[in-house]
């Protein structure tokens, strides 16, 4: 449960805890579309440079973020693998920065399977699994590079690494960490309420063509709630199927297959719990889907939200003026 980040709120007292709701989910957007539009790698290191120090300011633990990374660990690193490889200079005379002469035939393809069984045998004793992984992939394409054999080979190719490739991975990689950084700042500082609050508030506009903005606006909200809440539902059941012998990590397929069935249906019984129980809470304090509702705090926009869209807006045209002349 430590390592989800996202949908988890974090008390604190600093300048971004004081933003309004709105301010917040606009300022998200609105940076998420200025990612998108920088154009290379050194606008990118610039960007997350301004969000490091952004982040810093607002005195919540980086450890969050984080540990947020790690559900999407496996296919950032998979991706900038790809990048690696498979991106190519253009030009008339594109020079690579290395090559890899690879060879593969029955003795890697042996090799191979010999880290392959390795690896799922001793998995379990490894706390750091994906690490682990990463190790035994690294060793396969190893083996395929460093021995050379005489007879038995079905194939000799290359692997050429671009200085494109390299910066093309890099930008990939920093746009993942700062959109995932600039989401947790979100949820991390803002609780279910506000956001709730400032999402019925930002999509107010559209009640003019009769869309239920705050029935959306609920639910948004309370699917943010209950991700934390679930997970740490699921965490418990693991522990007490765990207690009675069940290994989510290790078995057949057949095993793993009866193994969620036993995380599901009771994850689906607890689920349905929470919905009546929360249905039942709300019904007693009044609410009425679709009926006009007031609040008991007012949303409004202070000095520090109209300093917070000036900056982002500067940030917005220097990216679109960097896109034309940098």
């Amino acid at each position: 449960m430590n390592n989800i980040a996202f949908g988890q709120y974090v008390p604190g007292n600093s300048w971004i805890y004081r933003l309004d709701p709105r301010t917040k989910i606009i300022l998200t957007i609105l940076l998420i579309v200025v990612l998108f539009l920088i154009p290379n790698l050194l606008t990118m290191a610039i960007a997350m440079g301004v969000f490091l120090a952004i982040f810093l300011s607002t005195r919540i633990s980086i450890i969050k973020v984080i540990r947020g990374l790690k559900p999407v660990l496996f296919l950032l690193l998979f991706t900038i693998f790809l990048q690696i490889l498979y991106t190519k200079d253009t030009g008339d005379n594109p020079i690579a920065l290395y090559t890899f002469n690879m060879q593969f035939g029955l003795y890697h393809l042996l090799i191979i399977i010999g880290i392959i069984l390795f690896y799922f045998f001793t998995k379990k004793y490894i706390p750091l699994k994906i690490i682990y992984l990463l190790i035994a992939v690294a060793s396969s394409f190893s083996v395929m590079w460093l021995l050379r054999f005489d007879n038995l080979v079905w194939s000799d190719f290359q692997f050429e690494i671009y200085k494109s490739g390299i910066e093309k991975a890099a930008f990939i990689f920093l746009r993942i960490v700062i959109m995932i950084g600039i989401t947790s700042l979100l949820t991390l500082s803002t609780m279910s309420t506000d956001i709730n609050n400032g999402l019925e508030a930002v999509l107010a506009p559209l009640k003019i063509i009769k869309v239920p903005v705050g029935v959306f606006a609920m639910l948004i909200s309370l699917t943010l709630r209950f991700i934390p809440t679930l997970l740490e539902e699921s965490k418990k059941i693991m522990n007490a199927q765990a207690s009675r012998g069940v290994d989510f990590q290790e078995g057949s397929l057949k095993d793993k297959v009866n193994q969620i069935i036993s995380l599901l249906i009771p994850m689906f019984v607890i689920s349905f719990k929470r919905a009546e129980d929360l249905s039942n809470a709300m019904e007693a304090r009044g609410y009425i889907i679709g009926a006009k509702r007031t609040k008991l705090d007012e949303l409004k926009l202070r000095w520090r939200d109209y300093l917070s869209y000036a900056i982002s807006f500067i940030l917005l045209g220097l990216v679109i003026w960097s896109r034309f002349y940098v």
